[in-house]
């Protein structure tokens, strides 16, 4: 585990270096990994994809959001804005000067679209999970979410626990109690809905190459045609079966896109190099 502090708040880090027998046949660059908001951490990439992508050749980064996981929470201060700098300071602090393959699902896919709209530069791929750029109607959506959280938790912590234990098991309702004091005790749900928002000339701005992943359940599924329509270079993929949790629920496929996609768009591994000149 390490800790790295941007100067701004204290992220928890972890690394996995490229395999070294992937070196050169794998796809080659650092792909850095953005988790979800309020219940999620870097762990659902640790024990999902993370360990694959390393041994196929890519230098994995993963870490824990402010507020979240391991990382420092803050009272105040989460607007996007602020999600978007921890990763471009983050990327200054481990030293990481080339361009970079985002993969963000969720709320993390916001933050990698945030980072490619701001700094084009840092960024040479993107891999969206059930994901959308911050807009007018993103912001109308999480206001929503995030006070109906507060308010459950607020006026009926524990029957909210209790069901969520009945339903979904003892360890999804640990991660709901951790983010319901999130909700309860920083400014999150107000400052995540008052982020500055991108309007359609800026999402067609984002110039990198994008893949944007959804379940053909989910009721993001028809953000898919909208993405191809803005985005000079994006092709997208429904899952056929799943909805919102795509990552834990079908990892090996979420994996196989991934690699595929930064093969694509990553510089030639050494060896291919070696045999081209």
């Amino acid at each position: 585990m390490t800790i790295v502090d941007t100067g701004e708040v204290r992220l928890h880090v972890q690394r996995l270096a490229a395999h070294p027998t992937a070196a050169d046949t794998g796809p080659v660059g650092t792909v850095v990994l953005l988790h979800g908001l309020l219940t999620d951490s870097l762990a659902s990439y640790y024990f999902t994809v993370a360990p694959a992508f390393a041994a196929a050749g890519l230098d994995v980064v993963m870490y824990d959001h402010r507020g979240h996981g391991r990382s420092g929470r803050p009272p105040r201060g989460y607007g996007l804005e602020a999600f978007v700098d921890d990763l471009d300071l983050l990327l200054d602090r481990l030293g990481v000067r080339t361009p970079v393959h985002l993969v963000g699902n969720s709320y993390g896919g916001t933050v990698a679209f945030g980072l490619a709209r701001r700094r084009p530069e840092r960024v040479a791929s993107m891999v969206v999970v059930e994901s959308e750029p911050a807009t007018a109607a993103w912001a109308v959506k999480l206001a929503g979410l995030l006070d109906r959280v507060r308010r459950e938790m607020s006026v009926n912590e524990d029957g909210a626990l209790a069901w969520i234990a009945t339903h979904h098991g003892g360890h999804t309702a640990r991660l709901a109690k951790s983010a319901g004091r999130l909700v309860r005790d920083t400014t999150l749900a107000r400052d995540i809905p008052a982020s500055a928002v991108l309007d359609d000339d800026d999402i067609r701005a984002i110039g990198c190459p994008v893949l944007a992943l959804y379940g053909a359940d989910s009721d993001l599924a028809d953000q898919a045609p909208r993405m191809r329509a803005l985005l000079p270079h994006c092709e997208t993929q429904l899952l056929p079966g799943h909805r919102h949790s795509v990552l834990v629920e079908a990892p090996d496929r979420v994996r196989a896109l991934v690699l595929d996609w930064v093969g694509r768009h990553s510089r030639p591994p050494a060896a291919a190099r070696g045999r081209a000149r």
